[in-house]
């Protein structure tokens, strides 16, 4: 007996299907997530962009972003008494709204030394 057999006949999908368009748009549409206003200003686009176009092709550089831009998150701790996890801090780095930016540019700055230099980045990892 296969359970694939048994389990494939009973998944049904519920979606809501319009066959005619027109009233598709004349109809309230509900959106899910975060409501979307029209004036959406977002202060670190500019910095953003910045981060995201930053080459790296200098070696000192590329050593440099790695030093200082951490592998993990440096606030993420256990707490531990005799031995017994008391507390776990989670990582506080996704908090940053330029986090995927800068682990972006630090990624870049390793395939640099890894790919262009042809250096060990072991110890950056």
């Amino acid at each position: 007996m296969k359970v694939f057999d048994n389990t494939t006949k009973k998944i049904f999908f519920a979606s809501w299907v319009s066959l005619n368009p027109t009233e598709a748009s004349h109809a309230n549409v509900i959106q899910l997530g975060r409501p979307v206003s029209k004036l959406h200003i977002d202060i670190l686009q500019p910095l953003r962009h910045w981060l995201d176009r930053v080459q790296v092709r200098d070696r000192q550089l590329a050593h440099r972003l790695c030093q200082y831009i951490p592998a993990q998150c440096p606030f993420e701790r256990d707490v531990k008494l005799f031995g017994k996890t008391l507390l776990h801090i989670p990582p506080m780095c996704k908090l940053n709204p330029l986090y995927e930016e800068v682990v972006s540019l630090r990624f870049r700055a390793l395939c640099y030394l890894a790919d262009e230099c042809g250096e060990d980045i072991s110890q950056y990892c």
